[in-house]
């Protein structure tokens, strides 16, 4: 279980610090009108990803006898989060600036977080196949797996709320950038794990 829990916490501190639509509507609803605001955007994962997971779970369940296919997704999951790693290596900080945006800041989070395609390839590719392999350990490791993963993605998005809401150099600081390249590099060794699953699947290894 413990190992879910860290692949979890892992996956939910890379997203939710990672640069995005929604990180950048968290960003300008803090600037634009106040901390509060901000948090609202950062609780929108929580009401927008309940019917995504449910889907690919479903998915996943009606595929769990097509070892090459859950092969296939699992390799394509380990290309997306070396991907993420990448982007997170390469990481450079983010220009703070305020824009005018009106109010109903929990409805525009919501809505940029459906529209955003990252959530839909998280959960196909990575989330739902990693709470698989987790129901094989018991009920407590897929509850940790998405526990751990939701604390941190919305944790660390409220975390930047309220240090842009302090401090607009944050995200143009030393701190943002090697918080950034670290987690990248982990996501690269966890992009790895992820090949040899689908290669395992696929009888290749």
């Amino acid at each position: 279980m413990l190992n879910f829990l860290v692949i979890g916490s892992l996956l939910g501190l890379s997203s939710g610090f990672a640069p995005g639509p929604l990180l950048a509507l968290v960003i300008s609803e803090t600037l634009q009108h106040n901390i509060r605001a901000g948090l609202k955007i950062a609780l929108a994962p929580l009401i927008t990803d309940f019917p995504i997971v449910i889907l690919t779970l479903f998915i996943l369940v009606k595929l769990s006898g097509f070892h090459n296919v859950l092969g296939i997704i699992s390799c394509m999951g380990g290309f997306f989060v070396f991907y993420l790693g990448c982007q997170g290596i390469r990481t450079k900080g983010m220009e703070v600036s305020p824009q005018e945006i009106g109010p109903n800041s929990l409805t525009k989070g919501i809505i940029a977080n459906v529209l955003n395609p990252h959530p839909y390839i998280f959960w196909f590719g990575v989330g739902a196949p990693t709470v698989a392999r987790a129901m094989e350990h018991g009920i407590l490791a897929p509850f940790a797996f998405i526990g751990s993963f939701y604390v941190l993605l919305v944790g660390s998005k409220i975390v930047i709320a309220l240090l842009v809401g302090k401090s607009r150099s944050f995200l143009a600081g030393n701190a943002y950038i090697y918080t950034m390249r670290f987690l990248g590099l982990s996501l690269c060794v966890l992009a790895i794990v992820l090949f040899y699953d689908g290669l395992k699947l696929l009888s290749i290894l």
